[in-house]
């Protein structure tokens, strides 16, 4: 008994500094996501006969095309295809190359020096940070946001400094008011169109720039867009390189994940600068050996058809149009993004003549538990939810049926913002 007790001490105090040290594990905070899965468990066991609608979650809800799927089968039946990958092979650069000028209209992309794959997007944004971060260096990034960059700049020593997406701006970072100390000490800035969780779009102008304070203060760009292609009502997809200039300060991550209905498969790209994609390739040889190579044919199939994600963008602008009609119906000021999958809206201060939100989270909380809706808060700047048009529905029928089955739910109060 002393002797396992011996080891459990051993261990608990061996934990790196990064992770919580000796303190690893005690920490009774429950984060965000973990809330919302206990809340749906609560939910679905206190009401077991009543549909759980899921407009939480955040990845598609169909699977890849039929012609990707089938070119795996073929791809990974062939011995050829075995072996490790390590940095790419040069059928699956050569089809990211062409994707960026077909979809996007960049020009002048090596694929030999300027792509690089990645097991999807997250790996490559956490390697990013040993590429460019010591300690006391600084990365900025936006809030709400995806934090996995700036985990990884802690981890390594680095700051983090946090630039709120509002409203008022058009949920676009305002650089102008990051303070001047903090921009010269900054190696990364990380940014995200069409915006997760906001839905905001990037345009051509604020690129621009992006591009002109990043050469003034020496800064590096990394611009994640796993939803790019990903646009409705006109909006045509835009690519950070295609502005002028951006090559030189910075790289871009696109992933299969969302816009090919690919997100198990873990496949994307790291495009742009020469230099930088050279660096993050020593640091991922350092990481990985590469994805499956039958993965990357495949992949490299996808991409070379660009009218599969339009017909997926197709469902997801229709079930956009759907939800906002529904919400607005209910009181709540929700606008159609212009690209992603997410609806970004303020959440209520509560309903009349009864309780209050308080937070955003406390109004996701409500609609899991008491209406069996799942949403994901964000009171990061503001209190907002989102919603996500990836719910669980075959056809327009049952979209339609679904829309209005949360209608029916929230009908029965009235809410007050």
């Amino acid at each position: 008994m002393s002797t396992n007790k011996y080891q459990e001490t051993f261990i608990q105090t061996s934990f790196a500094d990064r992770i919580g040290g000796a303190n690893y594990g005690k920490d009774t905070n429950i984060y965000k996501f973990e809330k919302i899965k206990r809340a749906k468990q609560a939910a679905k066991k206190d009401f077991p006969n009543i549909e759980l609608i899921d407009l939480g979650v955040g990845e598609p809800d169909e699977m890849a095309d039929a012609g990707i799927v089938a070119k795996l089968a073929e791809e990974a039946a062939k011995a050829e295809n075995r072996g490790y990958a390590d940095n790419g092979i040069p059928e699956f650069k050569e089809a990211a190359a062409k994707y960026l000028e077909e979809v996007f209209g960049v020009e002048g992309i090596d694929p030999v020096s300027e792509v690089v794959h990645s097991i999807g997007s997250k790996p490559a944004l956490a390697m990013i940070p040993s590429v460019f971060i010591n300690p006391g260096d600084v990365a900025i990034l936006t809030v709400p946001g995806y934090p996995v960059l700036g985990t990884h700049t802690k981890y390594l020593g680095g700051e983090v400094y946090n630039v709120q997406l509002t409203k008022e701006n058009n949920f676009l970072p305002d650089l102008a008011s990051i303070p001047e100390e903090i921009a010269h000490r900054a190696k990364l800035l990380y940014l995200n169109y069409p915006n997760n969780p906001t839905g905001a779009s990037a345009t051509t102008e604020f690129f621009t720039d992006v591009v002109e304070w990043a050469k003034k203060y020496n800064v590096i760009v990394v611009h994640d867009a796993p939803y790019a292609a990903l646009t409705y009502d006109g909006l045509k997809p835009l690519s950070f390189l295609s502005v002028p200039g951006a090559k030189d300060v910075g790289v871009e991550l696109h992933s299969l994940s969302k816009s090919y209905n690919m997100t198990g498969w873990r496949i994307g790209f790291v495009a742009g600068n020469p230099l930088i994609v050279k660096a993050f390739s020593d640091v991922k040889d350092n990481n990985d050996s590469g994805q499956f190579i039958a993965i990357q044919k495949a992949a490299a199939h996808g991409l070379s058809h660009p009218e599969i994600t339009e017909k997926i963008a197709e469902k997801y602008s229709r079930r956009h149009d759907m939800l906002v009609e529904t919400l607005n119906e209910l009181g709540f000021r929700a606008e159609k993004p212009k690209g992603s999958f997410f609806l970004y809206v303020e959440a209520p201060k509560g309903i009349k003549g009864g309780r209050r939100f308080e937070t955003g989270e406390d109004f996701s909380q409500f609609l899991i538990r008491e209406k069996l809706i799942s949403t994901v808060p964000w009171d990061d700047a503001g209190h907002f939810v989102r919603f996500s048009v990836t719910f669980e529905a075959k056809g327009e029928a049952e979209e339609r049926r679904v829309m209005e089955e949360i209608k029916r739910r929230l009908s029965d109060v009235e809410f007050e913002f």
